[in-house]
């Protein structure tokens, strides 16, 4: 008897441990559930996003951009809601596949699309052509930053020969490409252009340098902005020895003087305090 009362005990306790177990195992089945039958989702605002990579400049168009579910609790500033009202309109920043247009990536309405609308207020936007060297073959890209160097002789020649000095620091690049122009003798030529991002000042210098002298193009790291004062180089300082003698016979301190006397007089040469006389007889 007081065995049969043990094993009903243990019975009845395996029993408990077995349903506790597959209670649990329902509690845990049924949590995604209801997620998933709406309870705890996630609440979302319509967003424009653009459809594909899109440059600056570009003009937006109906393929351009859709219209996506983005999560409420993390909705960037200027965000667009409608895509109509961002079709025709001039993007003067790139924008990634998916990435959601903001206002401030957009030009004016009817402002249009292109460079222009790239350009800052109060900046200005110089094309200047460039060799595979001065454009140093093929890395300076949009969004990269440059200085330029200009290689000039001085007016006069210059006692020291052309001179090279950094005339521009930090300049951004709005555009690298090529296009097709013609030689003194008609062929067509194919050239490397690129566009600076200028202030107007700059924008003279850069204008009259490369009518004077000639440019090359400088690579800098697009996250160092410190300008650097230099003195420019000489052909003389690259050679490294002193610089070249004057031309023509140097006059001599010790060369003897000749007077203006006929050879046959007899002269007498008196000095009297410091002051030379010649008496001639």
């Amino acid at each position: 008897m007081r065995w049969n009362r043990r094993a009903t005990i243990g019975v009845l306790a395996i029993m408990s441990g077995g349903i506790a177990a597959y209670a649990a195992l329902l509690y845990l089945q049924a949590r995604p559930i209801r997620i998933a039958s709406g309870q705890g989702q996630i609440e979302t605002t319509k967003v424009v996003v653009a459809a594909r990579d899109l440059a600056a400049g570009s003009m937006l168009g109906p393929n351009d951009v859709k219209t996506v579910n983005w999560p409420s609790n993390g909705l960037p500033e200027g965000i667009a809601e409608n895509e109509e009202a961002l079709v025709g309109r001039g993007l003067i920043r790139a924008v990634d596949t998916n990435e959601p247009i903001l206002k401030s990536k957009l030009a004016e309405p009817g402002a249009g699309g292109g460079l222009s609308v790239t350009i800052p207020e109060g900046m200005r936007g110089l094309s200047v052509r460039v060799d595979e060297v001065i454009g140093v073959a093929g890395f300076v890209l949009p969004g990269t930053r440059v200085d330029v160097i200009l290689v000039i002789t001085p007016p006069g020649g210059g006692a020291g020969g052309p001179i090279s000095r950094v005339i521009l620091q930090d300049v951004p690049t709005l555009t690298a490409g090529q296009t097709t122009t013609t030689d003194e003798q008609g062929k067509p030529l194919t050239v490397s252009v690129v566009t600076l991002l200028v202030t107007p000042g700059d924008a003279e210098k850069l204008a009259l340098a490369t009518t004077q002298g000639r440019i090359q193009l400088a690579l800098r790291n697009t996250l160092d902005q410190e300008k650097v004062e230099t003195n420019g180089v000489r052909v003389a300082s690259l050679l490294g020895g002193p610089p070249p003698a004057r031309s023509g016979r140097p006059r001599s301190a010790t060369s003897p003087r000749t007077t203006n006397t006929d050879a046959n007089a007899a002269i007498i040469e008196i000095y009297r305090g410091g002051v030379r006389t010649l008496i001639k007889y």
